[in-house]
């Protein structure tokens, strides 16, 4: 992802009711197959904005109806178990206080730089200059991180007693702690003190006259002179969804903190993610992870890029770095291990997309490119090496004996053009093939309008454009070649700029025709992610995004809630399907045929999206299908659509614009069904026990 938005010129608006010699199109008969050259719709058309009439539609419109026939009896196309995944960048604080359970900000101090004095934002003091004074030291315990606070407590004696609550330091987490009553949060730091101190370790309210949980630490002048870690557990009394985590004393002396660390008790399967917002990816059944990034891997400064060996061990020990593109810290407690423990947990596949030499200021020059090609050898290893091995033993230690199954690696992100990209790929290639020749390579070069000058398994191609403009992409791939490696993996899409808002439905349902392109495409596109996924309601850097949150809600935006209804195409089959369409009528659709494993049916599904203004009613027909083939009491049709096409959610209406799910009602002839303006309908037909199983998908990977 680029930190500026990549938009393309708007097409020229065609006129559906007049064909290319000027005669009036009346109604179109055409067959969507997938052999090459694809003809989705030989008479598609773009946008029109269609008058309404005080009395409604026209007569002349009510009169036509689209007829979808159905190949129901084809055994159709598998679609690549890979085809939808998620892609997940550093952005908008999508990890730090994000997708990461981690509740402290710059909990070692080092997000001011290693010099001192440095500044400790967002720690603060708790009491005035008279009481206390915070300041930083290089006196860490650990050489990669040598910044400690230093708490200097003035009052504490007879003649100056301290405040009733103590005097500390303070810490807002990401724009507020979500302390929730009845709940448990473990609290980790290192301490130590020039002399004996009882040290108040709480949660307090935002307005600090609360306190919603504590633990009174004694420390003796025995141990305080070293660093010793201190783990506790706090229940919450009381409930403060923007809370703080706050350490105070009334010892009058010197407390030496750092890198202290809070985590709610419950998080994703035990493994330090947000349950909430790990769920709603849970919910998409990712097929695939792209991962960290996105520019946050390359970094505007090379220094400041993304590597993987300094997320990886003892999140102590972890360095952390700017997160120069997005412009803010990351403490790489979501590192390297923690991306490849999501996919495990999300039964999604790792793509892990490394920084090859490239920020977007410098290249590394291809004479000195070997000690990177190294780093990313290493990188293989501890994900896939056995733990007898230098990192695969790490990534034991860490607790993970087995090795993670990555086989798709990005070399780099949107580097084609940059000095020396081509140059040093081929160094990454050559070593990554020989060493595991089963891992597919992406390319960051388009192969979309010519051949690559270097080999590949896949080519990655961006996508960031107008709604207009992405709805008419889902033609994009029908001229494909066929035959010619590599596959294409569409990495980053979606509807950006005036008509996208921060989360529109007009984008939603742009990007949800672009995807049945892409399933109709699937033949060549193997893989594809919206993006960006996450966005921190206190910190947008870019608009839109899939998921929005603050410290303790979250919602989905119209194009979650699309890739929500694509969660069952990644391994279905494509079925053939024929279409009448009549003048004024440009919807885009596709049929597939799933197999539920848990219900142990196939389901026949359907999506529609119709861009234009106007309700198109629609006949749906099934070629070689019995007459009681469709199980319609365990069907359903689930429509998202809304008022206005610039309505959006929000936290106040969270579920303004979700799918509407309703019972499909048995038809007495022909099934009709009608498709709103401005809409993504999905059929899920359940087939009846008569029918043979097992045509649809394979299993999920």
């Amino acid at each position: 992802m680029e930190a500026k938005t990549a938009t393309e010129p708007l097409l020229p608006v065609a006129n559906p009711r007049r064909a290319s010699n000027g005669a009036t199109l009346k109604k179109v008969k055409t067959t969507c197959i997938w052999t090459p050259p694809l003809a989705l719709f030989a008479a598609f058309v773009i946008y029109e904005t269609f008058n309404y009439s005080s009395s409604g539609y026209s007569n002349d419109f009510q009169n036509q109806i689209l007829t979808l026939e159905v190949q129901a009896n084809d055994s159709g196309r598998l679609i690549p178990e890979t085809l939808f995944g998620i892609f997940f960048e550093e952005i908008n604080h999508a990890g730090a206080g994000g997708l990461w359970a981690e509740l402290i900000s710059n909990r070692g101090f080092e997000a001011g730089g290693k010099n001192t004095p440095s500044d400790i934002d967002p720690w603060y003091a708790k009491g005035d200059e008279n009481d206390v004074i915070l300041s930083t030291e290089p006196t860490s315990l650990f050489k990669r991180n040598p910044i400690a606070l230093r708490i200097s407590t003035l009052c504490g004696s007879n003649s100056k007693p301290c405040p009733a609550d103590g005097v500390g330091v303070v810490n807002p987490g990401y724009w507020g702690i979500n302390v929730r009553v009845g709940k448990f949060y473990t609290v980790t730091f290192w301490l130590r003190s020039d002399t004996s101190v009882n040290l108040l370790v709480k949660f307090i309210s935002e307005d600090e006259t609360r306190t919603l949980g504590h633990q009174i630490l004694q420390v003796d002048k025995v141990n305080s002179s070293t660093w010793h870690k201190y783990t506790l557990r706090l229940e919450a009394k009381d409930t403060d969804h923007r809370g703080k985590l706050a350490f105070t004393t009334t010892n009058q002396g010197s407390i030496w903190l750092d890198q202290v660390s809070a985590f709610p008790e419950e998080t994703y399967k035990g493994h330090g993610f947000r349950a909430e917002l790990a769920q709603m990816l849970e919910d998409l059944k990712p097929a695939f992870i792209r991962f960290p990034g996105g520019c946050y891997v390359e970094g505007v400064r090379l220094e400041n890029a993304w590597r993987w060996r300094d997320t990886v061990g003892p999140w102590e020990e972890r360095p952390g770095h700017l997160n120069d593109v997005w412009n803010y810290w990351s403490d790489d407690g979501l590192g390297y291990y923690e991306f490849l423990q999501l996919t495990e947990d999300l039964g999604a596949a790792p793509v892990w997309v490394f920084n090859n030499g490239i920020s977007h200021e410098y290249s590394v020059n291809p004479r000195l490119i070997q000690p990177w090609v190294k780093d990313v050898l290493d990188g293989i290893e501890f994900a896939r090496a056995p733990k007898s091995t230098q990192w695969g033993a790490l990534r034991a230690a860490m607790g993970h004996p087995d090795p993670f199954p990555l086989y798709h690696i990005a070399i780099g992100n949107e580097d084609c053009w940059k000095p020396w990209y081509q140059e040093n790929y081929m160094a990454f290639y050559s070593a990554i093939k020989a060493a595991y020749p089963d891992i597919k390579l992406i390319s960051n070069c388009d192969a979309t309008n010519g051949p690559l000058s270097h080999p590949a398994d896949f080519y990655d191609f961006h996508i960031y454009t107008n709604a207009y403009n992405l709805y008419s992409m889902a033609h994009q791939f029908d001229q494909k070649s066929r035959v010619d490696r590599p596959k294409v993996f569409v990495s980053e899409y979606a509807v950006t700029g005036g008509d996208a808002g921060t989360g529109s439905l007009l984008a939603a349902v742009a990007e949800a025709a672009f995807m049945i392109g892409l399933e109709i495409n699937s033949d060549v596109v193997e893989m594809a992610s919206y993006a960006p996924l996450f966005v921190h309601a206190n910190d947008r850097r870019w608009n839109p995004d899939a998921i929005v949150f603050n410290s303790w809600q979250q919602y989905g935006t119209p194009s979650y809630w699309v890739q929500q209804l694509f969660k069952h195409s990644s391994g279905a089959r494509l079925l053939p399907f024929s279409l009448v369409l009549p003048w004024g009528s440009n919807p885009v659709m596709s049929v597939l045929r799933r197999h539920d494993e848990h219900l142990n049916a196939d389901f026949l599904v359907i999506k529609a999206v119709n861009f234009g203004n106007d309700v198109v009613p629609m006949r749906i027909t099934f070629d070689g299908l019995a007459a009681e083939g469709i199980d319609y009491a365990n069907s359903t049709m689930a429509t998202l659509t809304s008022a206005w096409t610039m309505d959006e959610n929000s936290f106040a209406q969270p579920t303004k614009i979700t799918p509407q799910i309703s019972q499909m009602a048995k038809p007495t002839s022909d099934l009709q069904v009608v498709l709103p303006a401005h809409s993504v309908v999905a059929l899920d037909l359940r087939l009846g026990d008569k029918q043979p199983k097992g045509l649809g998908s394979s299993s999920h990977i």
